[in-house]
C-alpha cells in the first residue's frame, strides 16, 4: 500500500490574502484518483461503484468526497463501506487539482476545465476557485460560508506548484466556535507525556461527556485545571450525538458562570497573540475604541479587554502575566454589536472589573 503524494495545508495566519485564489473547503474525505481508482489521503483504496467513477479521466486528480455541507458522519459512512450501495448517489467528487498536469496551478485549473468539465460527468464537479480581493473580501466570504453550514475557505498561492507534503502555498482558513465546559476527571498522558495529563474529561451544560486533548502548555499539563473547574475550549462544530469536533483547550474561566448564561462564540481563526492591553494615559479618542478593564482575584490581578470594530465585538481576558486569550463575536448590524458589548460589560462590573 503506498499512499499517493497529496499537498497538504497549513493554517492562515493573518497572511495577505489579496490575488490569492479562494474557495470552500468542503467537509469531506479527501480522495485521490489514480486515473483508475480511488485512494485515501493513507493509500486506502475506496470502493465507489462503477458508475459513480464511470466518466472520469484517466489521469490523476485530487478533490473530495463530499455529500454536502454537515453531512461529514454521513459522508464518511458512506466512504468506509465495501459495498458499493446506491448511497453513493448522494455524493460528488469535487475535483480542486490536477497533480500530473505540470504548470502552474492555473495552468492546472484550466486543465481540469478542459478535461473533467467538457466530460460532464454526472458524480464530479470542478471546484469554483475565486480571487480573493483582500481581508475584508477574506472575511466576508468566511462568514457567508459559515451562515450555510461550511467548514471554512481554503486559499490557494497564484502560481503555485503542486508536491507532495505541507506547504505554505495552501492555506485553511475556518471558523471555530468558544464555549465552556465542566471538568470532570483527568485522562493521563502516554508516550511523550506521561507521568502528567493527556486530556480533561469534560462535560457540557447538557451532560455531554467528551475530552480535550489538545491545546495545553506543558506547564498546564503538570498542573491541570482542578476537577471542578470551569474551562474555555475551543471546537469546530458539532457531531449529530451533540459531541464537539476537534475540541482544544483555551483557559480557565474564572469569572464563569454554570451552567453558561451564553451561546458558544464564533471565533475566525487567527492564532496570533493578541496585542498588549493599552496604557491608562492613552488619549481618550484612542481608550473609546478598546476599553480596558481589571479585577484582583487574591494577589493576581485579572484583565478584561472589550473592542468595537464595525460589526465585530472583539475580547480579550486572562491573568496579568500569564497567557491570555482573545476571541471575536460578529454581528449582522453595529448596532447590534455595540448593544451586545454593552452587556458584556455591565456583566464584567457587576462582577468587580474596574475599567483603567
Amino acid at each position: 500500500m503506498i499512499a499517493p503524494k497529496v499537498l497538504l495545508a497549513h493554517r492562515w495566519k493573518d497572511e495577505d490574502p489579496r490575488g490569492w485564489w479562494l474557495s470552500e473547503k468542503l467537509d469531506g474525505v479527501r480522495a485521490f484518483w489514480d486515473g483508475q481508482r480511488f485512494l485515501s489521503r493513507t493509500g486506502h483504496p475506496i470502493y465507489a461503484p462503477d458508475w459513480f467513477c464511470a466518466e472520469l479521466p484517466a489521469f490523476p486528480l485530487d478533490g473530495e468526497l463530499w455529500g454536502g455541507r454537515k453531512n461529514f458522519q454521513q459522508t464518511v459512512s458512506i466512504v468506509r463501506r465495501q459495498d458499493k450501495s446506491d448511497d453513493w448517489r448522494g455524493l460528488l467528487y469535487m475535483v480542486f487539482d490536477a497533480p500530473a498536469a505540470g504548470g502552474t496551478f492555473e495552468d492546472r485549473c484550466e486543465t481540469l476545465r478542459r478535461e473533467v468539465e467538457a466530460r460532464k460527468p454526472k458524480y464530479a464537479r470542478v471546484l469554483e476557485q475565486c480571487p480573493c480581493t483582500g481581508a475584508d473580501h477574506l472575511k466576508n466570504e468566511l462568514n457567508r460560508i459559515h451562515n450555510i453550514g461550511g467548514e471554512g475557505l481554503m486559499l490557494r498561492q497564484p502560481g503555485s506548484k503542486y508536491f507532495g507534503g505541507r506547504s505554505s502555498t495552501l492555506l485553511k482558513v475556518k471558523v471555530f466556535f468558544d464555549t465552556e465546559a465542566r471538568v470532570i476527571g483527568h485522562a493521563p498522558g502516554k508516550g511523550k507525556h506521561v507521568g502528567r495529563l493527556g486530556a480533561l474529561e469534560a462535560e457540557l451544560p447538557d451532560g455531554t461527556r467528551f475530552s480535550i486533548g489538545t491545546g495545553f502548555s506543558d506547564a498546564e499539563r503538570e498542573s491541570p485545571p482542578n476537577i471542578g473547574s470551569i474551562v474555555t475550549f475551543r471546537y469546530q462544530e458539532l457531531t449529530d450525538d451533540g459531541v464537539p469536533r476537534f475540541p482544544s483547550y483555551v483557559g480557565i474561566r474564572f469569572d464563569a458562570v454554570w451552567p453558561p448564561d451564553a451561546d458558544a462564540d464564533a471565533v475566525i481563526q487567527t492564532p496570533s497573540p493578541p496585542p498588549a492591553p493599552p496604557p491608562a494615559q492613552k488619549a481618550q479618542s484612542q481608550r473609546d475604541n478598546r476599553r480596558h478593564f481589571e479585577r484582583t482575584d487574591g494577589n493576581v490581578p485579572e484583565n478584561w479587554d472589550i473592542e468595537l470594530r464595525g460589526t465585530e465585538v472583539w475580547m480579550w481576558w486572562g491573568r496579568a502575566g500569564a497567557q491570555q486569550f482573545n476571541s471575536v463575536k460578529l454581528f449582522s448590524s453595529e448596532g447590534q454589536a455595540k448593544s451586545h458589548a454593552s452587556v458584556q460589560i455591565a456583566k464584567k462590573q457587576s462582577k468587580g472589573y474596574i475599567e483603567f
